[in-house]
């Protein structure tokens, strides 16, 4: 379905830009592999390898914890969804969360950035106005629930549904009551909430890039400014393999000889129209060029790992023994960066997340709806490393320059509490 159809049983316009339009329906292309042709071959799978590697690198420690029931609900909810939301964020710049309401909770909906229609945003780029497409099938029909959230210059926001069934993918069809679906059943055709929410109920996690397509305020994928070099390496791929078909040995022969033969293969047998006593048959066997395009794609992925912010080695064969001691610090450093910043992007989500299902816990009469005081424990990492400085700390801790009720209160997180609780709760009797 195209985003004009949309826009028409909307009755309103996607503010996204043309340019915006365009890039995110590459970059989820390029992420499904949809972009094929004769002279490309996506095989490395470029956009799917960096995806997968920052999220695993992103959650690889990750731990979260509430001081509530109905925060630790929560976090269990998000949990589920935390990979597949970050996924889809790097992807398509932009990911939107949605609480749904349950009897004692919320549970969690991802809106990807393709399927999401902005109608209005503020001075800050915060959605005030915005359409939501998902798609579900039932028995032999494609339903499509077409949701409009608004919310005004108090805070109220009004919620509508419409949805749609046809027996083809492509279309919308037409209109039926949301009751035709079971999952919609309880839905209000439109409904405004009695007290000011503040948002359009929806939490979005965008990516900390700035646009390097229009230069709005729109997220844009983590491999957009690589896009160029992606598909360079997919040509080139192509190109590699098609050298390999071009190497392998033919047989040349006049045409007059292979006329009327049944099964011969064209990348084995070759005919010309000449004299067939000049040409007669022939074995040809031309040269590789393998390593000249391999050292190509090796340079294309290295220039992808420099312009993401990439470990040297994540894509490209990493040779230590050709690079310095700086340049390997440097790389691990800048990738430790990277990481860094899809971590906040997460824990900013996450915090928000909290403080909407708060408010709507209390519209929808959840209780109780403390989400509490959340805690998020990254792990170690490249520049935060625990047990260097509980090392740093025991060695300050012998030489007598600090206590070690100071460094036994950061190692087991009781900075809070007094140092003679510390030593009644940890340091041995004498």
């Amino acid at each position: 379905m195209s985003i004009y159809k949309y826009e028409q049983v909307f009755g309103a316009w996607d503010k996204t830009s043309g340019a915006m339009r365009r890039a995110i329906q590459r970059w989820f292309a390029m992420y499904y592999d949809a972009e094929t042709g004769e002279s490309t071959d996506a095989c490395q799978r470029i956009p799917y390898t960096v995806v997968n590697k920052l999220v695993k690198a992103v959650f690889g420690e990750y731990k979260a914890s509430s001081n509530t029931a109905f925060g630790r609900k929560l976090l269990k909810r998000l949990d589920e969804k935390k990979r597949l939301a970050l996924q889809l964020a790097l992807v398509g710049g932009a990911c939107y969360i949605k609480p749904c309401p349950e009897k004692d909770g919320f549970s969690f909906t991802l809106a990807p950035r393709n399927q999401v229609l902005l109608f209005g945003v503020d001075g800050e780029g915060r959605p005030t106005d915005i359409g939501l497409v998902e798609r579900s099938v039932e028995g032999n029909y494609y339903y499509t629930l077409l949701e409009r959230r608004t919310v005004d210059a108090d805070g109220y926001l009004t919620i509508s549904n419409r949805l749609y069934r046809s027996r083809d993918s492509q279309n919308l069809g037409t209109e039926v009551p949301l009751r035709n679906v079971s999952a919609y059943k309880d839905l209000a055709e439109s409904y405004c909430f009695p007290k000011p929410v503040g948002s359009v109920g929806l939490v979005e996690m965008k990516l900390p890039i700035l646009n390097c397509v229009d230069g709005s305020c729109d997220g844009v994928s983590v491999y957009a400014a690589a896009e160029g070099l992606i598909r360079n390496i997919n040509t080139n791929e192509a190109q590699m393999n098609g050298e390999f078909i071009r190497g392998e040995s033919r047989i040349v022969a006049s045409k007059d000889l292979l006329d009327g033969e049944q099964g011969l293969q064209n990348h084995l047998f070759v005919g010309l129209d000449e004299d067939p006593e000049s040409v007669g048959i022939t074995v040809f066997s031309p040269q590789l060029r393998e390593q000249s395009f391999l050292a190509r794609k090796q340079e294309y992925l290295r220039n992808i790992e420099s312009i993401i912010g990439l470990k040297r080695g994540m894509l490209s064969d990493a040779n230590e023994l050709d690079r310095t001691a700086t340049e390997i610090s440097a790389s691990t450093a800048e990738f430790s960066l990277t990481v860094l910043e899809f971590q906040v992007m997460w824990q900013q989500a996450l915090e928000k997340v909290m403080i909407l299902c708060e408010i709507l816990g209390e519209l929808y009469g959840i209780t109780p709806c403390d989400a509490g005081e959340v805690t998020v424990d990254w792990g170690n990492g490249t520049l935060y490393d625990q047990e260097k400085i509980w090392a740093d700390y025991m060695e300050m801790v012998d030489k007598g320059i600090l206590k070690p009720e100071v460094a036994l209160a950061w190692r087991f997180g009781m900075t809070g509490e007094s140092q003679q609780a510390i030593r009644e709760k940890l340091m041995p009797q004498n």
